[in-house]
């Protein structure tokens, strides 16, 4: 065989080599699109159980927030109950201290009605006057004492004493030779509690001349 004819061969066998790869890489491209989509259903598989863990997460904070509500309901109508209940104790207590204010005050009281008692008693078959007398002095100064340092409870009111029209009531008035209006006598005590007058002393006021006639 000529040199010319070996070439020749070689082309031809070289073409028929070309020819079988092109027939083989044609015969292989389902196989690489079925290769292809299986891949895309992988992806598509990991995709849903990608999701998957996330509709739980949701779901997990939806139970969370709904019991985290639930608690402070129940924060609030405890809330509510204890609010309902400290009204209402705060209503008893303010009548209770409506109804039984004064009796520590009476409790007190209750000595001075004794010694009166005793002394209504007494007088029945006393023959002396002074000791009957004595003895309502003594209760008088003993229940002036007790409303004085226990309950801030004051008289005011003597003769001689400035007229003040914010805490004396003048109920009848005379003409002397007098500097100022001045208590001329004083029909009934005023008393005061602290700084507050609770009753007006009744007097009879002194005027001054020339205002009297002015």
């Amino acid at each position: 065989m000529s040199e010319k004819e070996q070439e020749q061969t070689a082309e031809e066998n070289q073409t028929e080599q070309n020819q079988q790869e092109a027939q083989n890489q044609t015969e292989q491209k389902p196989e690489e699109t079925v290769s292809e989509d299986g891949e895309s259903n992988q992806e598509e598989t990991a995709s849903e159980e990608t999701a998957q863990p996330t509709i739980e997460s949701l779901q997990n904070q939806i139970a969370a927030l709904e019991k985290e509500r639930d608690d402070y309901k129940d924060k609030w109508m405890r809330s509510v109950a204890d609010f309902q209940n400290l009204r209402k104790r705060a209503a008893q207590e303010k009548q209770e201290a409506f109804d039984y204010g004064n009796a520590s005050l009476l409790k007190d009281l209750l000595d001075s009605l004794d010694n009166f008692d005793r002394t209504v008693e007494a007088a029945a078959n006393a023959t002396d006057a002074k000791s009957i007398a004595d003895g309502v002095t003594m209760i008088n100064k003993s229940l002036v004492s007790m409303l004085e340092n226990k309950y801030n409870l004051v008289a005011y009111g003597a003769e001689g004493d400035p007229f003040d029209p914010d805490i004396h009531e003048a109920i009848g008035k005379v003409d002397e030779d007098v500097a100022e209006p001045v208590l001329k006598a004083v029909y009934l005590k005023g008393y005061k509690l602290k700084d507050r007058v609770i009753r007006h002393a009744k007097v009879m006021v002194a005027l001054p001349l020339e205002k009297a006639s002015s």
